[in-house]
């Protein structure tokens, strides 16, 4: 059985006094619960949040990771320097890096890859436009962005995958339960043709506009893991509810 997966992605939000009171919060309405849980804060507050996490099961990751090891890179972070602040995730390919940094499927086989060899486990995220799912394209564009950014891998040990259709990142809008298992299912699909050996071990995680009030719908899907939470990870009782949700 696939245990539940939460990861909070704080994208460029927080400061020294909010993230104290947003983890402080947090940690403590989180009880018993099942799910594993990761808090993506933005890169300069990584040493900050380990801290405030200290022993607690809650797990660091990062937001992004670079395609080299090290160099003359002005302002890039490798994956090594992530897993010596604690890191033990980061997500790599998320639509907003496609979109404002015109990442390619090339450049995120070389993070995985590098988050790989690092000891990270790197969350690939794929998903698909509103106009290409109204041109029937969501799982061409889906599929290629899998097999793309898989390109450099052997097998699927050691990784996750989050679908996030650009559409309903931000937008308030959301997949319907139905829409994204579907999603899942076939991305299940496309991993088994990869991997058989391990696709039904990995986790498929949700990412879209994800709240407390439908998250529990979400994850009674047979193929949805848990969650990629933006917005709603910024209110530690409603990151709580959606945590304990899955």
């Amino acid at each position: 059985m696939r245990q539940p997966l939460v990861i909070a992605n704080w994208k460029m939000h927080g400061k020294g006094a909010f993230n104290q009171a947003l983890v402080s919060d947090f940690l403590a309405l989180l009880k018993e619960y099942r799910a594993a849980c990761v808090l993506c804060p933005p890169t300069v507050y990584l040493g900050q949040v380990a801290q405030l996490l200290g022993s607690r099961d809650v797990m660091l990751g990062a937001q992004d990771c670079s395609h080299i090891d090290e160099g003359a890179y002005t302002g890039e972070v490798s994956a090594e320097m992530l897993r010596d602040c604690g890191c033990e995730w980061v997500i790599v390919g998320h639509s907003e890096r496609r979109q404002y940094h015109q990442e390619s499927d090339a450049l995120l086989a070389a993070k995985l890859t590098r988050a790989q060899r690092a000891g990270l486990t790197p969350v690939l995220c794929v998903g698909e436009t509103q106009e290409q799912r109204e041109a029937g394209a969501a799982e061409h564009v889906v599929k290629a962005q899998l097999l793309g950014a898989l390109s450099d891998l052997s097998d699927l040990k050691g990784l996750a995958i989050a679908y996030e259709p650009v559409w309903a990142i931000g937008t308030g809008l959301t997949a319907t339960p139905e829409q994204a298992q579907d999603m899942h299912a076939f991305i299940r699909s496309v991993l088994r043709e990869f991997d058989a050996a391990n696709a039904d071990a990995l986790r498929i995680l949700y990412g879209g506009s994800v709240k407390a009030g439908n998250a529990a719908e979400l994850f009674a899907q047979t193929d949805i893991d848990g969650a990629l939470v933006g917005g709603a990870s910024l209110d530690a009782e409603a990151f709580a509810a959606i945590v304990s949700a899955a």
